[in-house]
């Protein structure tokens, strides 16, 4: 766990600054794909500048869809707690992880849907309640995350699902968008009690030795027009998962970054909702 810990701390601004040789990530969107001109790379690194980077995302003012569940308290943070309706437990749990916007209504209304399908999704906060109304702003709460305090919040939830008197889940997973894939990733490598691990466009490994901690099987869904995470990097994640010996499957669609949220501008709805089906196949195979 200690190798992991260091691991994941060492890559926490990498994977979200658009280090393309360590596959940045960033948070779902809606609309047109960017363009090549957004994304000047540095012909020695591959990196994306940062503002190229803060380029790649934007969000939407639209209002997220009417909110089910509730804030509680989870150890040293608070999350948003989204049960199955009329359920009672056991019920089997998901933990949610934002983008880099922080848990706003939108990621709110992703656990309402987990819940709709049958699972108690606990949404976690990395951004001790801040929440970004920009771009500027994302990038800064993205920047002052700490390794240690994100790993140690993810690991509350995953505790919290199994013990919550309403929840009491047999079997857990998570999911996390960009930001959060990258660290749907990282409570994977920390928590061996893990049952699923599902990430869309995250920060990914590809040193098939990052990954030996990892005992839950993946869902990684990326987008082949991704600025951040080009297919280079998804075959080399997808190679070391391989060679470490892990079960995993990986969605690639013709979209670009953050193409599952609707909140956000390169949004790709038939993409989308094919991911979703997928995933939903996936937790119904691995917690029911």
């Amino acid at each position: 766990m200690n190798a992991a810990r260091t691991h994941l701390g060492s890559l926490a601004l990498a994977s979200c600054l658009g280090l393309v040789a360590a596959a940045a990530c960033r948070p779902a969107a809606h609309g047109e794909p960017p363009a090549a001109s957004v994304a000047p790379r540095s012909e020695l690194t591959g990196i994306l500048s940062e503002e190229a980077f803060k380029q790649l995302h934007e969000l939407r003012t639209d209002q997220a869809p009417p909110l089910a569940g509730q804030m509680v308290e989870v150890g040293s943070s608070r999350a948003y707690l989204s049960l199955p309706a009329g359920a009672s437990a056991p019920v089997p749990g998901v933990v949610v992880v934002h983008e880099w916007w922080g848990l706003n209504d939108h990621v709110k209304h992703w656990a309402d849907r987990l819940a709709e399908a049958g699972y108690a999704a606990l949404a976690v906060d990395l951004y001790g309640g801040k929440v970004a109304a920009n771009r500027d702003e994302a990038m800064a709460s993205m920047k002052a995350v700490a390794a240690d305090a994100a790993e140690q919040v993810l690991l509350e939830a995953h505790r919290f699902l199994a013990t919550d008197a309403r929840v009491k889940a047999p079997k857990r997973a998570v999911i996390g968008w960009c930001f959060g894939g990258k660290w749907s990733l990282g409570l994977g490598l920390v928590a061996p009690d893990l049952d699923a691990v599902v990430l869309y466009y995250g920060h990914v490994p590809t040193d098939p030795a990052a990954l030996a901690p990892l005992t839950a099987p993946v869902l990684a869904v990326f987008g082949s027009r991704d600025e951040s995470i080009p297919p280079s990097v998804v075959d080399a994640f997808d190679k070391a998962l391989s060679d470490a010996g892990k079960k995993h499957t990986i969605l690639r669609y013709d979209a670009p970054h953050a193409f599952a949220n609707p909140s956000n501008p390169s949004y790709d709805a038939k993409s989308a909702e094919d991911a979703f089906a997928h995933v939903q196949r996936f937790l119904a195979e691995t917690l029911r």
